[in-house]
């Protein structure tokens, strides 16, 4: 962790713990509502059964550890049979006490026996009767975990990636990210659509559900705090609508944005997108490169899809390659970026590399995790 997130961290962690224990109205229906609208990855679920199993292994683990604790002080106690405690009269009175029927007819006589009751024997009651009803607390325990969690997460997410619809786009958008190294942590899903925000859920992403149009909306997705933000909706003017929301909600991320015409392009960039998309023309140009050359369009399209064939990658310059030219470099190098400026072809074959420069190039399948 860098120092410059460490008090940014334990202010976090510092608000959690108020929140569990006092909340303002607001920020409880700020929580309520962040609860019905954010969707976290699915954990791994345990089977009834399994749960079931575990309680009752952890009750014996109780009386067990019970029965124990009254037999090492067994001369602590008073049996009114017959004044002595053994091994089977400290399972009763462990049974009876951790069930909380107490027939009285054996007691704790000594102060050390007592204090055992009021410090250990008690709180293994309590322990004992939460296992019993925990089907009950455990309703209420999974709402807290589910707050922690939208609040660990709310905390810790920055610098990561906002994809605004979950379509057969923007699938293909996370698949590709995630191909390239992006953990899924770092991906936010916002989509109208409660199953297909579920459905990214169980793909293993936080999503969010609710009209990316509107401000509350996004910020749920801290996109304010976000680097890039891919904007694949179903229609044009509501990928006009979210690209303004977004670039006024945040300034300096990089806005990929996806159209069906082209003549809606230019109203997207006005918007603030950095780059737009346009589908329809882009299966255009495929289906007559397919049509005149089978060949090279199968190309592209190994060339786009990551891990098939040859990945198109961007990647730094290494130090062994400042100095040299592309020609040079072990990988086929297609594209020069000096300056956020991306080289021609024959002007970048040409140059020496420098420092700080990043190379596009072909390259080896990618494995996706």
């Amino acid at each position: 962790m860098r120092d410059d997130e460490q008090p940014t961290t334990q202010g976090a962690r510092s608000a959690l713990l108020r929140s569990l224990w006092s909340r303002s109205r607001k920020e409880a229906r700020a929580d309520a509502e962040a609860g019905r609208s954010i969707t976290m990855p699915v954990l791994n679920v345990v089977p009834p059964l399994q749960q079931v199993l575990k309680r009752l292994f952890v009750a014996i683990l109780v009386l067990a550890l019970t029965v124990l604790i009254v037999y090492l002080d067994r001369a602590g106690y008073n049996d009114n049979s017959d004044g002595s405690v053994d091994l089977l009269d400290a399972a009763y009175y462990a049974t009876v006490t951790l069930s909380t029927t107490g027939y009285g007819d054996i007691t704790p006589v000594s102060e050390t026996a007592r204090l055992t009751n009021i410090f250990v024997i008690t709180p293994l009651r309590v322990l004992f009767l939460i296992i019993l009803v925990g089907t009950t607390l455990e309703v209420l325990t999974e709402r807290t975990r589910q707050q922690v969690r939208i609040h660990r997460w709310r905390a810790r997410t920055r610098d990561h990636v906002v994809v605004v619809g979950y379509g057969t786009k923007g699938r293909h958008a996370v698949e590709t990210l995630v191909g390239q190294g992006i953990g899924k942590e770092r991906i936010v899903v916002v989509d109208a659509q409660r199953k297909t925000a579920d459905a990214a859920g169980d793909d293993g992403l936080v999503a969010v559900t609710g009209d990316a149009t509107r401000s509350e909306t996004l910020l749920k997705a801290e996109i304010h705090r976000a680097t890039r933000v891919i904007i694949a909706p179903q229609r044009d003017e509501t990928a006009t609508l979210i690209t303004l929301t977004a670039r006024q909600l945040n300034k300096h991320a990089t806005i990929v944005a996806a159209v069906r015409e082209d003549e809606n392009v230019p109203l997207l960039k006005q918007s603030g997108a950095d780059t737009v998309v346009t589908s329809s023309s882009s299966a255009g140009r495929l289906l007559g490169t397919f049509t005149a050359s089978p060949a090279v369009a199968r190309t592209l399209e190994d060339l786009m899809t990551l891990g098939s064939g040859m990945d198109l990658i961007e990647r730094p310059v290494t130090p062994a390659e400042v100095g040299r030219t592309p020609r040079e470099c072990a990988d086929l190098v297609v594209a020069v970026v000096r300056d956020r400026k991306m080289l021609g072809y024959t002007d970048g074959w040409r140059t020496e590399l420098r420092a700080g420069d990043r190379v596009i190039t072909v390259s080896r399948p990618v494995t996706v995790a």
